[in-house]
């Protein structure tokens, strides 16, 4: 099924989604409430590591690095979240819902690509 990304604060002003909503960060979205965005799930465990989060800091430049890392997170991780993630990536068109200001340079874009590489169950 496919699986798109979009900015939180996008959605929140009239974009469009595809099927399920899946709020994809470990903090809620600054500013935002949670009666104005109301997403089918909210899967903070398929977020970067509080740490690896805090150490790219948003910063471009470490993108590539951040890329590997968050990868390598996610092909060890046995969560809840990610097989809720995976079982409807499965099933059902998926947006993955951010709430970071870089377009191009965040957790969602690399998980999207992730999702998009990864045997999903049957």
């Amino acid at each position: 099924m496919p699986i798109h990304i979009a900015k939180v604060h996008d959605v929140l002003k009239g974009a469009p989604t595809h099927g399920t909503t899946i709020l994809v960060d470990r903090l809620w979205p600054r500013g935002v409430s949670k009666e104005e965005l109301q997403p089918d799930y909210w899967l903070k465990d398929v977020a970067p590591s509080s740490e690896l989060r805090q150490w790219f800091n948003h910063d471009p430049e470490k993108f590539e690095e951040f890329s590997l890392r968050y990868r390598a997170e996610l092909d060890d991780r046995d969560a809840e979240d990610l097989d809720k993630l995976l079982g409807e990536a499965a099933r059902v068109d998926v947006t993955l819902l951010y709430g970071a200001a870089d377009r191009e340079h965040n957790h969602a874009v690399v998980l999207m690509e992730w999702l998009n590489e990864t045997p999903l169950p049957k």
